[in-house]
């Protein structure tokens, strides 16, 4: 006898057309919508995860302890170490501020290191539905 399979799906997705949060980047100011809203979990929790790993700790008001300080490690010296440090941030930054995802992966290009230039690939997964999905974070 088959097992049925079953899907988890957020309750906040069933709620067709009603806006869950706003997305990242924000619009320009010639735009006439500077806030983009988001309608899905997915999308939401993408724009909260690239929002927590650009913000610097102490920059937030009334929570100096949000945020990941990788620009910080873009002055660092070039090695093998500085990898780990990146991936290591990433991990514990989502770990703490987005447990509703799971890192997979995470890809540093190496060529732009030198020119203090960082460009980090984060594959991860939704833990409630299993969907996948990728940002990728440039650091100048």
């Amino acid at each position: 006898m088959a097992i049925p399979q079953t899907t988890r799906v957020n309750p906040l997705d069933l709620q067709k057309n009603i806006a869950i949060g706003i997305s990242l980047p924000f619009g320009v100011c010639g735009d006439d919508r500077l806030f983009n809203k988001t309608y899905s979990t997915k999308d939401q929790t993408k724009s909260n995860l690239i929002n927590v790993l650009l913000t610097n700790r102490g920059e937030r008001i009334l929570n100096p302890s949000f945020g990941s300080n990788l620009r910080q490690l873009l002055f660092e010296p070039a090695t093998r170490l500085l990898e780990d440090d990146i991936k290591s941030t990433i991990v514990a930054t989502a770990n703490i501020y987005i447990p509703e995802i799971t890192i997979v992966r995470i890809d540093i290009d190496n060529s732009l290191i030198d020119n203090n230039q960082v460009s980090v690939s984060v594959n991860y997964v939704l833990n409630i539905s299993g969907d996948a999905d990728q940002i990728l974070i440039q650091f100048q």
